[in-house]
């Protein structure tokens, strides 16, 4: 219990934080298979994803009942460019979740640290990767 709530007021804080900026990315994507993240299932659907704060370390994504969820990325690099704006899914047998994040004509894409569960079920199944072109707004 103890845990949980030090983990609400540290990511509470951390978003009191977070300074009203320009905002570097913002993607529209209509997903068409049910996918998770942050540890949350979403629905099929039309989103949005847009970054918090200058770094692009925190996102944020809505779904189409206008919910939405926050959660971190790490940056991940390429040596070419991106030639779409796209997000990336890793399928787990008939589960996806969402892993990357990257906007056309940039070498620098953001990536979701796997959660425990995750990596569990990536050494007992098959993997594959699922392209989801994106809109950039």
């Amino acid at each position: 219990m103890k845990k949980q709530l030090f983990a609400l007021l540290g990511l509470g804080l951390l978003l009191a934080t977070v300074t009203a900026s320009a905002q570097t990315m913002r993607l529209k994507a209509d997903v068409p298979f049910d996918f998770v993240v942050g540890g949350r299932t979403l629905p099929s659907g039309e989103y949005t994803i847009r970054s918090l704060n200058d770094g692009n370390q925190i996102l944020s994504i809505t779904a189409p009942d206008e919910k939405s969820i926050v959660f971190l990325t790490n940056m991940c690099q390429s040596l070419k460019a991106s030639p779409a704006s796209k997000l990336i899914f890793t399928r787990y047998g008939d589960r996806y979740v969402l892993s990357e994040m990257w906007i056309q004509g940039s070498t620098t894409g953001r990536q979701l640290p796997k959660s425990l569960p995750e990596v569990r079920v990536a050494d007992n199944q098959s993997v594959e990767t699922v392209v989801v072109l994106a809109e950039l707004r």
